[in-house]
């Protein structure tokens, strides 16, 4: 299974603080804004989202047909074949993508230990 960019989304208290910490990590402001309440950060392959006030927890996202620097891949996993093939597994969904669709979609799973993760396709 091709799922794409990795990142983590973290559910932060103050956007500027967090902001001027990842920076110092080496991390610089890929997308987002601070009047929007989030910035995407980047460090080469690594990315961070600091999202302020839009969710409690911190969540796993992952960009089927997305590579790191959000340009799109020449193949990919469509989110809905992922959550067909999830769903033989028997992963239980939080949310699901509408099949019967193409393009952007995303589902939300749950891991065993309360993680969230989110599967979000943006092509």
């Amino acid at each position: 299974m091709k799922l794409g960019a990795f990142s983590i989304s973290l559910a932060v208290k103050d956007l500027a603080v967090s902001k001027d910490f990842y920076e110092k990590l080496g991390f610089a402001v890929f997308a987002g804004s601070m009047e929007r309440n989030y910035l995407i950060m980047k460090n080469e392959n690594a990315l961070v989202g600091l999202f302020q006030g839009m969710f409690e927890n911190n969540i796993l996202t992952f960009n089927p047909g997305w590579d790191e620097n959000a340009q799109k891949l020449e193949s990919f996993d469509d989110v809905r074949d992922i959550q067909i093939n999830l769903k033989n597994h028997g992963i239980q969904f939080a949310s699901e993508a509408d099949e019967s669709t193409t393009g952007p979609a995303s589902f939300v799973i749950t891991d065993p230990d309360g993680n969230t993760i989110l599967v979000d396709q943006h092509v």
